[in-house]
């Protein structure tokens, strides 16, 4: 897998039954929308681009049509995949291993105390995080389960995949410095909602590589699901019904009245982020650039906010207050607008 192309290891994917899409080349981010849809925001359902062979909308554009993987990789052989975890029935740990800030112990796994006579000295990860999880419930670290997928990250970091059984529950997206729905710290859930990216994909820091001798996703284990169940994660998978248009006389080129609703309920989130230059620490920065990504991720799935327009705002609010930790702020951002496209935010009554 290491040496393949981008359109074998779509068509690998797709035959697994994963449905994918296409990422921006040496990114791990999705592809651009086309320019109509950059645009005027709309419903990913109600895009024309797939059925016209464009791959807008990031994950919602996943297919394992081999007339789309002909359309997309083998006229684009640059572009990356992403895999959509949901429709795929995947559940992934993403576990990081950048340097952050290690918040107060009772943080490091939501709902969950821990008495001040467990050492917690070296604590510095999701690996971490993930082990102590485990250790507590008397289990291995997922990290280290050589009976499933994995996958280490050019950060370092690793993604443990597992997949959920036909039928069964389906489980949200979440990322690891939420202080409500969180697994561990440090460790994000790429589930329905959100995207994981595929092994042998190319990035300027590196290769995302397998590592052990497992090759497709075990069963997630009874453990795992019970965690995710106490944390939160079930999610009712039935799409979310998308109301239809009203009439009326909106002048060419005006704003529209739920787009100017979209910025004035995400502005005051975004200053928060900004107001936290005034100090070096302590200001709960990656919570709160996760809050505004996450609703900006509702407006997204809701057809209020383009993906480009938030990832600018949410970048630039980012880079305000912490201008030095540009890729901590963009894996925050990735991971908090998946996580809030599983939410998307409907706005009712008059503007």
């Amino acid at each position: 897998m290491g040496t393949a192309s981008p359109y074998d290891v779509a068509r690998w994917c797709a035959g697994n039954g994963w449905p994918v899409h296409p990422l921006a080349p040496g990114r791990k981010t999705p592809a651009a929308n086309c320019p109509a849809c950059r645009e005027e925001p709309h419903s990913p359902q109600d895009c024309p681009c797939p059925s016209e062979g464009r791959w807008c909308h990031g994950f919602h554009a996943a297919t394992t049509n081999p007339a789309l993987l002909d359309a997309w990789w083998g006229r684009n052989p640059t572009l990356g995949v992403g895999v959509s975890c949901g429709p795929a029935g995947l559940v992934v740990l993403d576990v990081d291993a950048h340097c952050a800030e290690v918040p107060d112990r009772n943080r490091l796994l939501p709902g969950i105390p821990i008495h001040g006579s467990v050492d917690l000295a070296g604590l510095a990860s999701g690996f971490d995080t993930l082990a102590l999880l485990a250790a507590l419930r008397g289990r291995p670290s997922p990290a280290d389960d050589d009976s499933t997928l994995r996958v280490r990250t050019p950060s370092g970091g690793l993604h443990v995949w597992y997949r959920t059984p036909p039928g069964g529950p389906r489980y949200r997206s979440s990322v690891g410095s939420s202080p409500k729905v969180a697994l561990a710290w440090q460790v994000d859930v790429r589930a329905t909602g959100g995207y994981i990216v595929t092994p042998a994909t190319r990035t300027p820091a590196g290769t995302y590589s397998p590592v052990g001798p497992a090759r497709l996703p075990a069963l997630l284990p009874d453990w795992l699901a019970v965690e995710l169940q106490r944390t939160g994660h079930p999610v009712d998978h039935r799409p979310a019904p998308v109301p239809a248009p009203r009439p009326g006389t909106l002048r060419p080129g005006a704003p529209r009245p739920a787009r100017q609703r979209a910025h004035r309920l995400l502005e005051p989130l975004l200053d928060q982020v900004k107001e936290c230059a005034a100090a070096p620490e302590g200001t709960a920065f990656t919570e709160k650039l996760n809050r505004a990504a996450y609703t900006a991720g509702g407006l997204i799935a809701s057809g209020h906010l383009t993906e480009s327009r938030a990832r600018e705002l949410l970048t630039e609010a980012a880079d305000v207050a912490r201008p030095q930790r540009s890729r901590h702020s963009s894996a925050v951002i990735t991971s908090a607008l998946s996580a809030g496209a599983s939410r998307p935010l409907h706005f009712k009554g008059r503007p």
